[in-house]
């Protein structure tokens, strides 16, 4: 199955919203009063000329200190490169400006894994003048060194850890670093489920990499060691009831399914002992013919 990559970034950003801009935009985070804050509703919005449709992914409306008007932060995580990505940044703010007619700060995420120089800006110029010169602010997720961020407690920043720039070498050291940042934090169960699920969904060890992990927390400090090694027992038993409860939900539908199965081909052959055609058979049933004569030839 896909990953749905917008749903699982929103769902993170709108958990811990203000962690978010804090964490990236320290000088934004001075000016927004987080008392007011709610989440609209999504907007959806259809590009005529590409012949597509793009989701909104994250709309906040809030205040700025002092101020009484409201202002809307929109955020959109790009999982994909897309060269025409600033213009559709513009397409959004104008959209946006023309129904709420407040003032909007456009961020976008970067959160795909080729290292590029991004654009944040969408200009219109002439020889005789300039037209437009649009611009947003940037997160580029693969371009952060991942170790500048681990002393901070910060719930935004251990699930990001997954998508920012570390080397295959350094993957069991990253969920090592993760785990770490999730005990310090004390979150409740629901953000701590929400961060591990995000966390690994884009780093899943292997098994030899999970026993190097096993065996560099045990060489830690004994009450940190108990705390991590806690985590992550808890965890991989989670797994272990999930796999269970989805085998056994697999189970039943295939049990389901076989007696359909069954009682269709007792049906089917009833038929045919009174005497009917396999066309009439077919016809009162709605199977195709073809379905008709293997359940009889397996009777």
């Amino acid at each position: 199955m896909p990953i749905d990559h917008d749903r699982l970034f929103k769902e993170l950003i709108q958990t811990f919203f203000e962690e978010f801009i804090v964490l990236f935009f320290p000088t934004m985070h001075e000016h927004i009063d987080f008392r007011h804050v709610s989440f609209l509703s999504e907007e959806l919005f259809t590009d005529v000329t590409a012949g597509e449709k793009y989701r909104v992914d994250l709309l906040v409306e809030t205040k700025l200190k002092g101020e009484d008007s409201l202002i809307i932060v929109h955020i959109e995580n790009q999982s994909y490169v897309q060269p025409s990505f600033p213009e559709r940044m513009f397409i959004y703010f104008s959209r946006l400006f023309e129904k709420y007619r407040k003032h909007i700060v456009p961020i976008a995420v970067f959160s795909y894994d080729p290292i590029r120089d991004e654009r944040s800006t969408f200009m219109i110029h002439f020889p005789f003048g300039k037209v437009l010169d649009f611009h947003f602010f940037t997160v580029e997720l693969r371009k952060q060194n991942w170790r500048n961020y681990i002393r901070q407690d910060n719930p935004i920043a251990a699930a990001l850890l997954s998508k920012m720039g570390y080397t295959e070498s350094e993957r069991v050291e990253l969920k090592k670093q993760f785990l770490r940042m999730l005990v310090r934090m004390e979150l409740d169960e629901a953000k701590q489920r929400l961060l591990f699920g995000f966390f690994e969904t884009y780093v899943k060890l292997s098994d030899e990499e999970e026993r190097r992990l096993r065996s560099e927390v045990n060489e830690m400090e004994t009450k940190e060691k108990e705390q991590v090694m806690e985590l992550i027992i808890s965890y991989e038993q989670k797994a272990l009831e999930k796999g269970r409860e989805e085998g056994i939900e697999q189970g039943i539908k295939q049990g389901i399914k076989q007696g359909i199965k069954q009682g269709m081909k007792h049906l089917v052959q009833t038929m045919a002992k009174k005497g009917m055609s396999v066309e009439d058979i077919a016809n009162i049933t709605d199977l195709a013919e073809d379905e008709v004569r293997e359940l009889l030839e397996k009777e």
